[in-house]
């Protein structure tokens, strides 16, 4: 898969949303808006393959053509992966057994390295985008949010064959951003996340401004946000450096 192509369906009010937009493998689109004005909704689209029958009546191709059934309704060997907002554990397992089940689900013998070798991978990649390391052996329920939404990012960009990621918030997850994005893209994903971070939203190739179920306007990233980006991610580092000696008790 190279691309895919979003065809407008309506808003809430039954408006038509006249557009069709193509998003390719190694981009990153931003999803921007207020709370729900339907950002998730097409999210879920996407997720879906929507052929016009969901409530906005959008219709999602694959390389420009309608996507099979058995593509839309798979189990397994998705096209698409979805992170969500909340990523809770409830299964009794250590971090390693769970890393080798999705190796094994997902056919890892058909990549270049052995399963082991994947896990270990997958636990060094995660420890790089969290802010608090974890370990093979440490328990699923006890991983922090942000431990959880780093190793789930790792997993779907080592594991995951699905060519398509999609982000409901990652802003308050503890992790460093801008690598988990770079991870994805590297991997040859179309990643696509629904966010309020000012931070995340410059860091996206495009932004897609929602509003009221439907999307509104395409603006790419200038040059001059980019700039504004290294302004901002500065001063986030600023604050990170001030909570951290906040956390560990010491006076500014």
């Amino acid at each position: 898969m190279k691309y895919i192509t979003i065809i407008g369906g309506k808003d809430k009010e039954g408006m038509p949303e006249n557009i069709s937009l193509d998003l390719a493998v190694g981009t990153v689109t931003a999803l921007v808006g207020p709370t729900g004005s339907g950002k998730s909704r097409l999210l879920a689209d996407i997720e879906w393959l929507a052929q016009g029958d969901t409530p906005t009546g959008r219709y999602v191709l694959v390389d420009g053509f309608t996507p099979a059934s058995e593509e839309r309704f798979l189990t397994a060997g998705k096209l698409v992966a979805q992170l969500s907002q909340n990523m809770n554990f409830v299964m009794d397992a250590s971090v390693g057994d769970f890393l080798r089940l999705h190796a094994e689900s997902r056919a890892a013998e058909r990549l270049s390295r052995s399963i082991g070798t994947l896990v270990a991978s997958v636990i060094q990649q995660a420890n790089q985008l969290a802010g608090e390391p974890l370990t093979a052996d440490m328990p699923l329920t006890a991983l922090s949010g942000g431990q959880s939404r780093s190793l789930m990012i790792a997993d779907v960009a080592f594991l995951s064959e699905s060519p398509i990621v999609l982000i409901d918030e990652i802003e308050n997850a503890g992790i460093d951003r801008r690598s988990a994005l770079s991870l994805l893209i590297s991997k040859e994903k179309i990643v696509l996340i629904a966010t309020h971070d000012p931070m995340l939203t410059l860091m996206a190739d495009q932004r897609l401004v929602i509003r009221n179920g439907s999307i509104r306007k395409i603006l790419h990233t200038s040059s001059r946000e980019k700039d504004i980006l290294v302004t901002l991610e500065m001063r986030h580092r600023e604050l990170d450096t001030l909570q951290q000696a906040l956390r560990l008790g010491l006076e500014l």
